[in-house]
């Protein structure tokens, strides 16, 4: 393995190493939680592959030296592509071969470990690679933390019915609930039941902290686009014709996060239902993944002059867009979306409704919560093949723009809820605070055995 590249800390009982999954829906609000830990006085080696070290500028810029990116190549396994780090690149059945890549980093992380002064006291990784990093932790007699960028219905919906994962995610899972903790992006006042249940039923400690929604880290004024990518319309003109729109909630956007890739009928359908609404809307349409599932090679095709044909009433975007930014702005007020968490919780603190179409993963947990539970969606189909019909996807279009709505009541409510959890003071903020204390006291714990194993010598 090629030479690891490191620029070390002297940091004492406060110093982390955290290992992220590389796809955005995981290192993004990792990062976040990262942040938050940092503005509460620990210190943080990060480590990444090189493709992936641009997720962690932010940090960089506002918190040298006190986080400090450990970089390794990227191991090669038959299954993936060559030269793929990240799995917006891949669909999601490729996940368990990520994992399993990143897997051979185990020894070389020993290694690394061993080799320091001041080595970290403590390990926080994401919940799908607790197959290999809880057993490292073990393996450095030092604890691990599990992040999950998963809602916490979902969690315990997997976890009590285990025979219905994978064997990967089924180990992945079970791992993590003997780690020393679990972090979750997500709130008590949302879902406090099924925090207490994990609590009380599956974890082998107390640890179980509800930390969401994650503040996204900014630098100045362009703190967003730093997570920014190759776009077709740049952010400013996106946000002016946003402010050129005079109706608020008069906005539709629709997107489907990193991951999913529409179908040419699929695009079809949400095309014609757009033109056959008249509604104003946003589409971000996604880049095409760079390994496709059988029978996906027609993803993400615009229908032909359907962008002249709605010119005026829209924008069309291929690549990144400044999602956060969008949802936030007066003129938008419902969000087509597959529910992704990380999507989900962004709508939730923009108070913007949701218009669900679940398609993998936990996308269907998250929609049985916020629509058939809380009431700040709407359902509109369901499935990663499924195609809409147009015309009744046409009237809800419309009718999510429509003032008075129930749904976008509650939705509302649920931002002042959201956004009290996370200032100061609130149910979120508080179990940061936790956080940072346990993963201090491993610290100290340390320090204090290292300093009765000199004394005995």
């Amino acid at each position: 393995m090629s030479e690891v590249k490191y620029s070390g800390t002297g940091a004492g009982g406060g110093h982390i190493c955290i290992i992220p999954f590389p796809a955005c829906g995981h290192i993004l609000p990792l990062m976040d939680l990262t942040h938050q830990l940092l503005l509460r006085g620990l210190t943080v080696t990060i480590m990444v592959t090189p493709k992936n070290l641009s997720y962690l500028n932010p940090l960089l810029a506002l918190h040298s030296p006190n986080v400090k990116p450990l970089v390794f190549p990227f191991p090669s396994h038959p299954s993936l592509p060559h030269g793929v780090e990240q799995m917006q690149d891949l669909p999601i059945s490729f996940l368990p071969h990520i994992v399993n890549a990143l897997g051979k980093l185990y020894h070389p992380l020993v290694q690394w470990f061993r080799a320091q002064q001041s080595p970290p006291v403590a390990i926080l990784s994401d919940i799908v690679l607790s197959s290999w990093t809880v057993n490292l932790a073990s393996h450095l007699n030092i604890p691990n933390i599990c992040f999950v960028p998963f809602n916490v219905a979902a969690v315990y919906f997997w976890i009590s019915t285990p025979s219905f994962l994978l064997p990967f995610y089924r180990e992945a899972f079970t791992m993590s609930m003997q780690s020393e903790g679990l972090v979750f992006n997500s709130f008590k006042e949302l879902e406090s039941t099924k925090l207490g249940l994990i609590k009380e039923k599956f974890a082998k400690h107390c640890r179980v902290w509800g930390v969401g929604p994650l503040p996204p880290v900014k630098v100045g004024d362009e703190g967003l686009n730093e997570r920014g990518g190759a776009t077709s319309i740049p952010p400013d003109q996106v946000i002016s014709w946003l402010d050129s729109c005079k109706v608020d909630k008069s906005v539709v956007y629709i997107g489907f996060g990193t991951q999913i890739t529409l179908t040419k009928h699929q695009m079809k359908a949400v095309a014609s239902a757009l033109e056959e609404s008249g509604v104003r809307f946003i589409w971000a349409v996604k880049e095409p993944m760079k390994r496709a599932e059988d029978g996906d090679d027609d993803q993400s095709l615009i229908p032909h002059g359907f962008e002249d044909r709605v010119k005026g009433q829209g924008l069309v975007i291929k690549g990144w867009v400044p999602q956060l930014t969008i949802l936030k702005h007066r003129a938008v007020g419902s969000y087509f979306t597959h529910c992704g968490w990380n999507s989900a919780l962004e709508a939730i603190v923009a108070g913007v409704l949701l218009l669900a179409w679940p398609m993998q993963a936990d996308h269907f947990q998250i929609t049985r919560l916020l629509a058939d539970e809380v009431g700040a969606a709407i359902r509109v189909c369901k499935g990663l093949r499924s195609v809409p019909d147009a015309t009744k996807l046409a009237r809800i279009f419309v009718e999510s723009t429509t003032v008075g709505q129930p749904q976008r009541v509650r939705a509302m409510e649920l931002q002042k809820t959201a956004l009290n959890a996370i200032k100061e003071g609130g149910s979120s903020y508080q179990a940061l605070d936790k956080v940072a204390e346990e993963l201090t006291s491993f610290g100290c714990n340390r320090t204090e055995m290292m300093k009765t194993i000199r004394s005995s010598l």
